[in-house]
C-alpha cells in the first residue's frame, strides 16, 4: 500500500510579519496564523483528506496549527518530533530586516552567524521524513513543520527547481514508492489565497 504525507507549514506569527528570523525561537501563532490553520482545516475536511495521524515539531508555533487541523479531522495529535524543528539560525534569530542589513549587511546568509548549514538541514530533514513514515508505516500522515526544513526537504528530494518559497500554511502531498518520494501536490495555498495573511519577506 502506498503511503501519503501531508507536509504544512505553521501559520502566521508576530515575527513573521514583521521579517523576523524565529529559527528554534518558540514564538506563537498570532490570531491569523490561527484563522489560516482553520481555513486549511476546512479545506482538508471537504476533500475527505484520508490522514491517520497529525505530527510537528515541539515548537509551539507547529504544535497549535497541529492541534487545530487534528480537532477538526477528528484524528490522533501524536508527540511532537524533535527533527521536524525549524532550522536553527545562531545570532540572527529575532532580527528583522533592517537589523540584519546594518550588522551584517546583505551577504548575511552567506556568513558563519552560528546557523545551521543547507546540507546538514537536508540531511536531518531527509532522516526525520523517512524516520516518521517508517515508524507509521502503512499509515497516512499530516507533518506540520517549518519553512526552512519543508524548503531543504523538496530541494534534498527534487533538486533546486522546488525552491519557491514556503508559506504559512503551504500545503504539499508526498507519496512513497518503492523508487522514493513522488510529489502528488507541491505549495499549494488556494485555501488561503483569497486572503492578505502573509509573512514579511526575509
Amino acid at each position: 500500500m502506498k503511503q501519503h504525507i501531508g507536509l504544512v507549514r505553521h501559520g502566521l506569527t508576530d515575527w513573521n510579519a514583521q521579517g523576523k528570523i524565529q529559527g528554534q525561537t518558540d514564538i506563537p501563532l498570532n490570531e491569523t496564523g490561527r484563522e489560516q490553520a482553520r481555513l486549511l482545516a476546512e479545506r482538508l475536511v471537504q476533500e475527505t483528506a484520508p490522514f491517520d495521524y497529525v505530527i510537528s515539531s515541539g515548537l509551539q508555533r507547529a504544535e497549535e496549527t497541529a492541534s487545530i487541523l487534528a480537532d477538526a479531522l477528528q484524528i490522533p495529535l501524536l508527540s511532537p518530533v524533535e527533527g521536524l524543528r525549524e532550522r536553527a539560525y545562531g545570532l540572527v534569530e529575532g532580527t528583522t530586516p533592517e537589523e540584519r542589513e546594518q550588522r551584517w549587511g546583505a551577504g548575511w546568509r552567506k556568513m558563519d552567524l552560528g546557523q545551521e548549514k543547507d546540507e546538514e538541514l537536508q540531511y536531518r530533514a531527509v532522516q526525520t521524513l523517512e524516520h516518521i513514515a517508517n515508524q507509521h508505516m502503512g499509515s497516512n500522515l499530516l507533518v506540520v513543520s517549518h519553512g526552512s526544513w519543508l524548503a531543504q526537504l523538496y530541494i534534498a528530494l527534487f533538486g533546486s527547481d522546488r525552491q519557491g518559497h514556503i508559506g504559512n500554511l503551504s500545503y504539499s502531498i508526498l507519496e512513497k514508492r518503492s523508487e522514493g518520494w513522488y510529489p502528488l501536490l507541491y505549495n499549494c495555498m488556494e485555501h488561503i489565497r483569497h486572503l492578505d495573511l502573509t509573512a514579511k519577506p526575509r
